[in-house]
């Protein structure tokens, strides 16, 4: 994307979609439409994603894991993360490019059914799965259900057994490793709240009952998914020697090879210029090496692979366009003027800010500055001083009410975060491929708001 000097930091091209352009005025559009036609067709706030860039990023990493892992003489399986963001036009465009499902709840099953996505390319997660959850997934042929605890183990096994069959499980595991991200998104240090832990046999024990109940369960393998945002190889590396190192243990123990390893996902990208994250092919060698390494260090047959990619492929590719409604300077501190530009969004339809402090960049998306950047804080219309949707963005000291806003790399955990906190509507999904506009979910309205009213 070509950009002024002033906001080369703004518009860096790996924050950004690849689809992202800016004309000579300075105007930004994607894939050929400008965001202030977009903006007077469909109205602001809107999440608009580049349908191209995130396909080729799917297809990067269905390619490049299957080679990695193909050269150790195993398969890998690609199951995007569907809590990133899911909707059935995306489920039918990861179906037709032979990438599998993650999804965590009876509403994901019931979207990723609605798409007609295979239900044996299907992985079920979740902690604390309901049994009409486990009855639907299992009715339609879920290929794999992700257990969680041992109270999960009898549900899924009293509703095989009722349906007179076998279903396909792995165990969760908590590996123990610490992710390098922040304290919500780390999940496979011990105390929190999913899968089996390591520490007194726990995860053996889970092993034999499922192997107990032969009849009904079959154990595929142990999954592990340690944290958010990595930029590292290395707590895959120790996450995947310890699960290795489960599966010889089963092996001795049970008399059983599991076929199966699952690594889960965590695979970070950019939202700032500075953040580095690795690409498809760095991560796939690298975990392909660490699991043939640990496999010939244990003395084990190399097993078939599956990763969870959610963030790292539809992240990039959106972006969400605001108006601005205000500009307000703030005597900050003695020394600091802080100027709030008020958007039209906020919280309700990016709540990470507030929730785990996340970073995001932002840029002007009807024109260009004209005049030197300030440093701003973009902020959004609720009632909460935490409303934050960048915190410290370089814009045009002249941006003003009624200028186009747009923030990067809003693709994943936006939407499926969003919410209609003081009754405000969420935003629609617009998908933008060569050219052609197409509406993946459609802007809530306030008859959708009161529709849940009683009398």
């Amino acid at each position: 994307m070509t950009s002024s000097p002033d906001l080369q930091q703004a518009t860096a091209a790996d924050v950004w979609p690849a689809g992202l352009t800016r004309d000579s005025e300075g105007a930004l559009a994607l894939r050929g439409r400008a965001l202030t036609e977009l903006a007077a067709a469909y109205g602001t706030p809107a999440y608009l994603i580049d349908v191209e860039d995130l396909l080729a990023r799917a297809r990067s990493f269905r390619d490049e894991f299957a080679a990695a892992f193909g050269a150790i003489g195993t398969q890998c399986d690609v199951f995007y993360a569907g809590k990133a963001f899911l909707a059935t036009p995306l489920a039918r465009l990861l179906d037709s490019e032979g990438l599998n499902l993650d999804v965590c709840t009876g509403g994901e099953l019931a979207v990723a059914a609605k798409a007609g996505f295979p239900g044996a390319r299907i992985g079920m997660h979740g902690n604390n799965k309901s049994v009409a959850e486990i009855d639907a997934a299992l009715d339609y042929g879920v290929g794999r259900i992700i257990v969680d605890s041992f109270d999960e183990i009898e549900r899924v096994a009293a509703s095989a057994e009722q349906r007179g069959i076998r279903a396909k499980v792995m165990l969760r595991v908590k590996t123990g490793v610490e992710a390098h991200t922040h304290e919500f998104i780390a999940t496979a240090h011990e105390d929190q709240k999913f899968g089996f832990s390591l520490d007194g046999g726990e995860v053996a024990e889970a092993a034999a009952r499922v192997l107990a109940r032969s009849n009904a369960l079959e154990l595929l393998g142990f999954h592990s998914h340690i944290g958010s945002q990595i930029f590292e190889s290395d707590g895959f590396a120790v996450a995947a020697q310890r699960l290795i190192t489960l599966q010889l243990q089963v092996a001795r123990e049970q008399g059983v090879t599991l076929p199966e390893l699952d690594l889960g996902g965590g695979f970070g990208i950019a939202y700032l210029p500075t953040d580095t994250p690795l690409t498809e092919a760095q991560m796939a060698g690298q975990l392909a090496t660490i699991v043939r390494d640990a496999c010939a260090e244990a003395g084990m047959p190399v097993p078939r692979v599956s990763i969870e990619p959610g963030r790292a492929i539809i992240g990039p590719a959106g972006i969400t366009l605001y108006e601005v409604g205000t500009v307000k300077p703030v005597q900050a501190t003695d020394t600091l003027v802080r100027t709030y530009v008020s958007v039209d969004g906020g919280m309700s339809d990016n709540p990470r800010p507030a929730l785990y402090q996340a970073d995001y960049a932002a840029a002007l998306a009807n024109r260009g500055g004209d005049s030197a950047d300030m440093l701003t804080r973009v902020v959004g219309k609720h009632c909460e001083s935490g409303d934050i949707v960048v915190r410290e963005a370089q814009l045009p000291a002249d941006t003003a009410a009624g200028d186009l806003l747009a923030v990067a790399a809003t693709g994943a955990y936006c939407r499926s975060l969003a919410s209609q906190y003081n009754h405000v509507p969420r935003p629609p999904v617009l998908a933008l491929t060569g050219g052609e506009v197409r509406t993946w979910l459609r802007r809530e309205t306030i008859d959708d708001l009161l529709a849940l009213e009683g009398e």
